[in-house]
């Protein structure tokens, strides 16, 4: 282990340069070729087999899927495929899509332009979670090194596109077969384990109004002021949701230890294109984590119902009602079993590197492990660096706990092909 730590402290200058490349592509949605391209040459070096994975177009058809935001034509996973399938087989997972910049002027450093600052590197993308594919490089780099022949077993490396948003990526290649034993997705957890996350749904409401112009503004209807009484019902869903899962009135026992699991989210509004104009229409785009127990669908009603009932009093809203649709994540709630040995597996790795278990946690987000749990029966966990301000100004991941990770996920890799998978 200490020739493996050594290795790896040598080799993370290497890592480093990789992550930033990967960080200065701007992999958004629809713009994942330039990063993805830069994983595909690093796994050609380690001798996998890569293949392009192009996404059907009819995934969103799916019942497990996200609803499409964009066409797939010519946009793909990398799937990387080494060894044989004699032995244990695992899955690694990431997603290579970065959630956009927002108002890039209210970063200190550009943030395509990765910048290393008192140990921390800065950029869109850096902690969620292109660090994580630069620690799983640089176990996989140093286990080459100073363990040739450790893999025992046949590995994957999948490149998803879209976790953000839908996580049709993952659910593709899962549905193409690139599925094994287990998987561990390389997701910035802080060095925990992630177990589980809620069930969520993505809605888009656009509420239509009496355009006109500002100085004969009460012959009109602004449906930005339409908004305000909508987004009242959604914070109140929001609190009724919440109070319920304290209560222990419809509770998931699993999240427990997490105070506000469902946030309703108001991602997006948009209205007009002149001051002195009122607006024709206003659309919102709301993020909505719910307890398990409802289905994406009932989510949906109850979310028009609160809608509805939210402009009943309204003369023009009554007579032209929003309009709501799904436009991205059905996500179904996930929890891995904690006893799995996967998880202990994992946490032994953990300890070896820093003296303690790790934490076992679930947040009231998701990630892409529900779908080998739920839809490939796999045990799913995922394990990253430490990071700050993921999807917000100046995101940053702590550069030595890449190398933490790394140390933790080569002692997992040996130890998991190192076992009897009978």
């Amino acid at each position: 282990m200490q020739d493996l730590d050594a290795a790896i402290t040598e080799l993370f200058p290497r890592a480093l340069d990789v992550l930033k490349r990967l960080v200065s592509n701007e992999s958004t949605l629809g713009n994942e070729h330039g990063a993805q391209e830069v994983l595909a040459v690093e796994l050609e070096k380690l001798a996998f087999g890569v293949t392009r994975f192009e996404i059907p177009e009819t995934i969103g058809n799916d019942p497990a899927a996200g609803v499409p935001r964009q066409s797939y034509a010519g946009r793909y996973d990398i799937v990387g495929q080494r060894g044989t399938a004699d032995g244990p087989t695992l899955v690694i997972n990431g997603h290579m899509d970065v959630v956009p910049a927002d108002d890039e002027s209210r970063w200190t450093h550009p943030p395509f332009g990765p910048v290393v600052v008192d140990g921390w590197l800065f950029g869109r993308g850096a902690g969620d979670m292109k660090a994580g594919f630069a620690a799983g490089l640089l176990a996989l780099w140093a286990l080459d090194r100073v363990m040739p022949g450790w893999q025992a077993g046949n590995l994957t490396f999948v490149a998803a596109i879209e976790e953000e948003s839908t996580g049709n990526g993952t659910l593709a290649a899962g549905r193409a077969g690139y599925t094994g034993d287990a998987a561990l997705l390389l997701e910035p957890t802080d060095l925990e384990i992630l177990l589980g996350g809620i069930s969520l749904i993505w809605v888009a409401i656009e509420i239509d109004g009496l355009a006109g112009h500002a100085e004969a503004a009460l012959n009109s209807v602004n449906p930005i002021l339409g908004a305000v009484p909508i987004i009242e019902a959604l914070t109140r869903m929001q609190s009724e949701m919440n109070a319920a899962h304290a209560g222990g009135d419809g509770a998931d026992s699993a999240f427990v230890d997490v105070v506000h699991p469902y946030n309703v989210n108001v991602g997006k509004l948009h209205a007009g294109d002149w001051a002195s104009s009122v607006p024709s229409v206003a659309r919102l785009e709301v993020r909505v984590g719910h307890p398990a127990n409802w289905s994406s669908d009932e989510a949906f009603a109850r979310v028009k119902a609160a809608v509805a009932n939210a402009v009943e009093n309204d003369e023009w809203l009554r007579v032209h009602p929003p309009r709501l649709t799904l436009t991205g994540y059905r996500a179904e709630r996930y929890m891995q079993d904690p006893d799995a040995d996967l998880v202990t597996r994992l946490g032994d790795a953990h300890a070896s590197v820093h003296g303690e278990q790790p934490a076992r946690i679930a947040i009231g987000s998701t990630t892409d492990a529900r779908f080998y749990l739920n839809q490939f029966g796999m045990p799913a966990v995922a394990y990253g660096p430490k990071t700050r301000n993921m999807h917000g100004t100046d995101e940053s991941v702590e550069l030595q706990s890449i190398i933490d990770c790394a140390r933790t996920v080569a002692r997992f890799l040996a130890s998991w092909y190192a076992r009897d998978p009978s």
